[in-house]
């Protein structure tokens, strides 16, 4: 599986002739832009978990005519910019849905914020679970109850998820929460059964840094932390490499 990360939360995975965009709301290194243009794919998915600007981009819709499939959450149904697109190639999932297709079946959840996070099933077996803006967000100059708020979701989406197993996650671990910022990684590596994970929503941030307690709860599970658009990693055995 080859991983190359966009922006914010946006990846760009290939697994064999499979190419699949996750939230690619920007593209500063024009790594799609190359890689679709090489076609060195049968099936191309676009995914949007939700419509916030840091998420969905229009320019996405470049990639119509190689598109095989727009899965987007059902939020985006009630933006204007989704009128920009063939409307016969979108698919929109509500949450707790599923929707399959060729070499590939999606699986979506609730958020804690807007929109879905989605689990992916590829036709080599592979799993992908892609979160959005699905987290703990505990922001500490929020008030006490609007904090007791978000745990209390967060926790009530996590029991949906509790035993998910995946071959790679991708999980909010977002700079901007400060000393907070792992809350929601740490609870979501030690309730599912996941084999790699990918840090995302930190642009401008440096590289994540697990702590202790987090490594406690991850044990031997490699992450990574990406900090460039166009930054590349392969996942082959559990293990990530240039």
């Amino acid at each position: 599986m080859e991983i190359t990360y966009l922006l914010n939360s946006g990846f760009m995975i290939k697994d064999k002739d499979i190419l699949m965009l996750f939230d690619d709301f920007d593209d500063p290194s024009l790594t799609v832009d190359k890689v679709v243009g090489e076609g060195d794919f049968k099936y191309l998915y676009i995914f949007v978990s939700h419509a916030h600007f840091d998420h969905f981009g229009t320019h996405i819709r470049a990639y119509a005519e190689q598109t095989t499939r727009y899965i987007f959450s059902n939020d985006l149904k009630r933006t204007r910019r989704v009128k920009l697109f063939p409307s016969t190639d979108i698919t929109f999932m509500r949450k707790y849905s599923e929707w399959e297709g060729k070499g590939i079946k999606v699986w979506t959840y609730d958020s804690t914020d807007v929109g879905v996070s989605f689990l992916v099933e590829l036709k080599s077996g592979k799993r992908i679970f892609h979160a959005g803006d699905f987290n703990w967000w505990h922001w500490d100059e929020d008030s006490p109850e609007n904090r007791q708020i978000a745990k209390r979701i967060f926790f009530k989406q996590m029991k949906r998820l509790k035993g998910l197993e995946a071959d790679v996650a991708f999980f909010p671990v977002d700079g901007r929460l400060g000393g907070s910022q792992e809350k929601g990684v740490t609870e979501f590596i030690k309730q599912t059964e996941v084999k790699a994970l990918v840090a995302m929503h930190r642009p401008g941030f440096p590289a994540w840094i697990p702590s202790r307690n987090f490594l406690i709860e991850a044990g031997k599970i490699p992450y990574w932390s990406p900090t460039y658009s166009g930054e590349f990693r392969k996942l082959e055995k559990n293990k990530f490499s240039e």
